[in-house]
């Protein structure tokens, strides 16, 4: 066994691929960096094995890789650890964004691709993995802050590059497959309420709009696989928000 692990080292050095071995090991959340990941954000770490489940899901369905999706999805947020704060998963009754402007929210915020890339290669992380931080949000924009902005300033031009992530965007099924789980995650908390409907309605709303941004274009993603996605989303989210029984109280 143990030779088989160093010819397959030996062989991921040489040609530049990535094994199966290699993507499981990366996936055992005991492993340095999502051991640090948990630590530093733990709001982020649980978001992280949410968007790793869903994907991986939908990726099984579809026929993608769905060992690189599972340790993709662990890894496309490890950025966030420089600046676990600034993000809402990790915040406890303070937002530091309160006290800054739109565009300087914005910076911080999509700075963590860049802070995972460099994470990833002090880490020697495989290339097939970075794929994940560069491109889980595209080249979309840090919308929140965007509308905000534009709010407030109804009369004036946005500079787009403030408010746009580097890119690019995915250029595979699975990386496609990443951004599409990692926004619909993210949305699914901030839901009134979890129907079958309401869920439904937010799974298209979000894949649509994606697509329709243009963010998919560089994928081999086809129709009939974007509506099985949906479906493996929807489907995922309606049992991981299932309602629960009230325990009656013991009368005494």
């Amino acid at each position: 066994i143990s030779f088989a692990y160093i010819v397959i080292f030996i062989l991921e050095k040489l040609f530049g691929f990535t094994s199966k071995v290699t993507l499981v090991e990366l996936s055992d959340i005991n492993n340095p960096t999502l051991r640090e990941l948990s630590e530093e954000c733990p709001g982020t770490f649980q978001h992280s094995m949410a968007v790793s489940n869903l994907a991986s899901a939908a990726a099984s369905r579809i026929g993608a890789n769905v060992t690189l999706v599972r340790a993709g999805a662990l890894y496309h947020d490890i950025g966030k650890i420089d600046n676990p704060a600034f993000f809402t998963e990790n915040q406890h009754g303070v937002n530091p964004h309160d006290s800054l402007s739109a565009p300087q929210s914005a910076r911080i915020v999509i700075g963590h691709v860049a802070d995972g890339l460099r994470r990833a290669e002090k880490e020697k992380l495989p290339a097939v993995i970075r794929n994940f931080i560069s491109e889980h949000h595209g080249r979309g924009k840090a919308r929140y802050f965007y509308n905000t902005w534009c709010n407030e300033h109804p009369d004036e031009t946005p500079d787009e590059d403030l408010f746009t992530y580097p890119g690019p965007n995915p250029r595979s099924r699975e990386t496609s497959i990443l951004m599409m789980a990692d926004s619909i995650e993210a949305a699914s908390r901030s839901l009134s309420e979890h129907t079958p409907e309401a869920i439904s309605a937010l799974v298209n709303r979000i894949i649509d709009g994606q697509i329709a941004e243009g963010l998919h274009d560089d994928s081999p993603l086809s129709f009939r696989d974007v509506n099985i996605i949906k479906e493996t989303f929807a489907s995922r989210l309606r049992t991981m928000y299932h309602s629960r029984i009230s325990y009656p109280e013991l009368v005494k």
